[in-house]
């Protein structure tokens, strides 16, 4: 006869959530939570909450890079960085030994007299590094910002194109 184990079951009426109500999405919220404590840092949660009066996660500064698209075209390169709710003022771009490096901060705005339930905006520091190839054009990189979206324009030298050639594939 196989042996016996003992099951552990939960209960069936879930906590309530906090702040005293229950929601049904809140065993959802809980296990992503402890998916993502598994597999990084806890100080990372995309659905975190307040914590007895504290808030992990969302307003915890963390140095996040920002999602940017590399396009190589004829004559430059373009950098875009997607930095939502941020100025100009708070972006800082920078060429250094053919690294170019894109950090910026976005600082907590919140209103001292609400009282917040959820915050899941991030703040904190940001930082992107790229080794430039040695055929752009230090001189003339420029950039633009609008819509929170930062736009880096590589351009490349003259004779940037000059080694490019066709290799011919032969069958064998």
């Amino acid at each position: 006869m196989p042996d016996k184990f003992p099951v552990k079951t939960e209960p069936k009426n879930p906590a309530p959530a906090q702040g005293g109500f229950w929601s049904p999405f809140e065993s959802l919220r809980t296990e992503i939570d402890r998916l993502f404590d598994e597999v990084g840092p806890s100080s990372w949660r995309p659905l975190a909450r307040p914590l007895a009066g504290r808030t992990f996660g969302a307003s915890t500064a963390l140095i996040v890079s920002p999602a940017v698209d590399v396009v190589e075209k004829d004559d430059a390169f373009e950098i875009t960085a997607e930095v939502p709710g941020l100025d100009e003022k708070n972006i800082e771009v920078k060429l250094a030994n053919s690294i170019l490096t894109i950090r910026g901060e976005k600082t907590e705005e919140k209103e001292k007299d609400k009282s917040y339930h959820v915050s899941e905006r991030r703040y904190g520091s940001f930082q992107r590094s790229f080794q430039l190839p040695e055929y752009v054009d230090a001189d003339k990189v420029s950039a633009a910002f609008a819509k929170g979206i930062l736009k880096v324009t590589l351009p490349k030298t003259p004779n940037a194109k000059k080694n490019d050639r066709k290799i011919e594939i032969t069958a064998g």
